[in-house]
């Protein structure tokens, strides 16, 4: 059997079928989109280590051992209360990644939806979202995720749903725009001119050519969810302790920054490699899948 009838039979693929469309992803993205998803993968690895494995307890406390510098026990030194500060930093990945995972769900699930709406149904729907979307856009949001951890209190959960919520409208933006461009699809007039009811058309129409878009975004929200949750962490209204977060540590070290600077440096340099990561991968996501992108390659 050739290799176009057993693909059509549903066997084995031939050698001219086309790869799979993550492995024909990952070889067309650019060389800095490799780097950032080099890097994500890294700290994805390292958070899932830590779940099982960390060089020490990352909330046993060794008054002895305080402000060490670098050793072969600690490689990355102590904090104050003599805690490995390599096993804070991996045990920190897992909150990192976990804000970031739940707040870019949020604020899809929020935006998405509301975007489709507005670039359907026109009218004042799309008045109003656009407009709400437009009032917060115009505050930075880090700040709104600040306002709303602020009111909600101290804890990861309140993070998330803040910096979710906080960017929420720049999913909406995204999806009005793409569904803008789909609906006028002959698919669309031949789902309409069939009767086709307007929450199966979202559905099945609708949402699966604007995904590309809402993945771009989500990795670059990503990126600011985790500068955010280290904002919000820093100022009291994030992670309380003793969990470990990268934010927390930053907050922690800066009253021993003459006499152990290690202790800001290490998290400062992981909260910015994670959000380079991200913004490269998000970036060479874009370069790929974007359409607009695309027609400029």
């Amino acid at each position: 059997m050739s290799g176009t009838n057993a693909a059509a039979a549903g066997g084995p693929a031939g050698p001219d079928r086309p790869p799979a469309r993550g492995v024909g992803l990952l070889r067309m993205l650019p060389v800095t989109g490799k780097i950032g998803l080099v890097v994500v993968a890294g700290i994805v690895v390292v958070a899932l280590v830590s779940l099982v494995w960390t060089p020490y307890d990352p909330l046993q406390a060794v008054p002895e051992d305080r402000l060490s510098g670098s050793t072969l026990q600690h490689p990355l030194g102590t904090d104050r209360y003599g805690r490995d500060v390599l096993s804070i930093l991996m045990a920190g990945a897992q909150i990192t990644l976990l804000v970031g995972c739940v707040a870019v769900a949020i604020a899809a699930v929020v935006g998405t939806p509301l975007g489709i709406l507005a670039g359907m149904r026109r009218g004042w729907a799309e008045e109003l979202i656009t407009r709400g979307a437009d009032m917060m856009l115009a505050f930075p949001a880090l700040l709104l995720a600040i306002m709303a951890g602020a009111v909600m209190g101290a804890s990861t959960w309140s993070a998330m749903i803040a910096i979710g919520l906080a960017a929420g409208p720049g999913f909406a933006r995204v999806a009005r725009a793409g569904t803008l461009r789909v609906m006028s699809s002959d698919f669309i007039l031949a789902a309409r001119g069939a009767s086709q009811p307007e929450t199966r058309i979202a559905r099945r129409h609708v949402l699966p050519n604007i995904f590309d878009l809402v993945v771009i975004q989500a990795s670059v929200t990503f990126a600011l969810a985790i500068l955010a949750e280290a904002a919000l962490s820093f100022l009291g209204l994030g992670t309380p302790p003793p969990e470990p977060s990268w934010g927390r540590m930053l907050q922690g070290g800066q009253d021993y920054l003459a006499v152990a600077p290690h202790l800001t440096v290490w998290p400062g340099l992981a909260i910015a490699l994670a959000v380079l990561g991200f913004n490269l991968l998000g970036d060479g996501l874009r370069d790929v899948l974007d359409p607009k992108t695309r027609g400029r390659r």
